[in-house]
């Protein structure tokens, strides 16, 4: 009796296995990519185990015999883009850039390639994938780029051909536009794929570190906001960057996601403009531009992203519901902590936001994640529940608990610093943040344990009667 073959199917794409074939892949997804091969019996598996145990020896290496020397960065001619990168690009480096259709990486990338060429003479090629030799002439006369004598562009998607043209020229800097486009010929798989762009990405990865070549590739999002393709892809490169924004608004956010060499979680800001993406060096002072404190329901507060302090503007309407649930929503915050700030207000300090709808909502459509922002949102919810304005020069930062105590904050300094340096005299801060560690002559700081507390500094006028404390 013939000995009956076991076999198994493992998907092409994903690699996934299934110990019978169907139609799609049931982890990525994939129509039509299972192939058929023999498991390996326990025997194979033991001749394998004695071959790695002959393998050639290895050395093990300890700190202090490593040589390394660090290397200066280059810049890329972009302020807020090397604050983005902790400073600028380091040799041999892979950066993935990701955001949505339209937002503005390729124009980003493109002044980056042609300010590095033209105002610090490094050696760059602009490789693209999606778009022909002359669209990348036409985007770069209108954003006023003539000639450069170290830009070079290239229009091609085979890999092969691609590596071997990098090889050979060795440019300082390579940018890949984009990371979906390109493809390599040795494998079947279409362009985009996840195959493909794990491979080309690897390609691109050892050319990088092989050569010392600073390679930019810019992925795409999908529509859960993740980068296309592989998550996987995030964990090869060295740093990730996001560029965001809202459709109807001109300013972007740089945002870092990961960086093996400087901090995560640093923003660059730039204006979107018809010549162009333009630095925003005093951020704060372009959120607050249309800020007059005149209105109820509006809080200033001082937010990091990174080690960079922000000045942003909290809105908050409470309206009368007719509806049997009252309507909560929140824009730019966490819609569970707006729920949890009510909670707070409503059981800690008596407020009965039980028959209003009410809407939360940051200006300049930047998210706020830190808690730090917490007390801004509660004051602005109870200048609007009283129809009274804060004071216009006044700060308000810090964590609410559940029993409505203000929780201390990190880098307090830094955010007063922001504040004082556009003209605020006022802020409110949690006590347990105190002593400063530097002083603010002319700025008050007022130190608050609880929202009680926090709530005597708003003005004891009124302008209505439907409400009162």
């Amino acid at each position: 009796m013939a000995k009956k073959v076991k076999t198994e199917y493992i998907c092409t794409d994903c690699g996934a296995r299934f110990p019978r074939w169907t139609g799609k892949c049931g982890e990525c997804q994939a129509w039509n990519t299972l192939e058929e091969r023999l498991v390996q019996n326990h025997k194979n598996t033991l001749v394998a185990a004695q071959e790695w145990q002959h393998a050639d020896p290895v050395d093990l290496l300890r700190l202090e015999d490593i040589s390394y020397q660090e290397q200066d960065r280059l810049p890329t001619g972009l302020g807020e883009l090397d604050r983005a990168l902790g400073g600028g690009m380091v040799p041999g480096s892979l950066i993935l850039l990701g955001g949505e259709p339209g937002i503005g990486k390729s124009t980003l990338l493109l002044q980056s390639a042609y300010y590095m060429a033209e105002r610090l003479n490094h050696s760059v090629i602009y490789v693209s994938g999606e778009e022909s030799a002359q669209q990348i002439k036409s985007r770069a006369q209108r954003l006023g780029f003539t000639h450069s004598e170290h830009f070079r562009l290239l229009a091609e998607t085979e890999m092969q051909t691609i590596l071997a043209l990098l090889e050979q020229e060795k440019p300082q800097v390579v940018i890949f536009d984009s990371i979906q486009s390109v493809y390599d010929g040795r494998l079947a798989n279409a362009p985009g794929s996840i195959s493909q762009v794990k491979n080309t990405c690897n390609l691109v990865m050892k050319l990088a570190k092989q050569k010392g070549i600073s390679a930019w590739i810019i992925g795409h999002v999908n529509k859960d906001g993740d980068i296309a393709g592989p998550k996987v892809l995030e964990h090869m490169v060295d740093t990730v960057l996001y560029f965001e924004g809202e459709r109807y608004r001109s300013f972007r956010l740089l945002r870092t996601i990961k960086n093996r060499f400087g901090a995560t979680h640093e923003v660059g800001v730039f204006d979107m403009t018809g010549v162009g993406l333009e630095e925003v060096s005093n951020p704060s002072s372009l959120f607050l531009a249309e800020y007059d404190g005149e209105s109820s329901g509006s809080a200033i507060v001082p937010t990091l992203e990174g080690t960079r302090p922000l000045l942003v503007e909290i809105q908050a309407l409470t309206y009368s519901s007719y509806a049997n649930f009252p309507k909560r929503s929140a824009n730019g915050v966490s819609y569970q902590r707006l729920n949890q700030i009510v909670a707070v207000l409503e059981k800690r300090v008596g407020l009965n936001f039980s028959k209003f709808d009410v809407l939360v909502n940051v200006v300049s459509g930047i998210g706020i994640e830190e808690p730090a922002a917490d007390l801004g949102m509660a004051m602005a919810l109870v200048s609007s529940f009283r129809n009274v304005a804060l004071n216009p020069h006044t700060l308000y930062m810090g964590e609410i608990g559940l029993g409505g105590e203000i929780r201390s904050i990190n880098q307090i300094e830094r955010r007063l610093s922001e504040g004082f340096k556009l003209g605020f005299k006022r802020a409110v801060v949690p006590e347990r943040s105190l002593p400063l560690k530097e002083s603010f002559a002319g700025m008050e700081i007022i130190g608050v344990k609880n929202m009680i507390q926090a709530l005597k500094t708003i003005p004891a006028e009124k302008t209505t009667t439907e409400t009162a404390l």
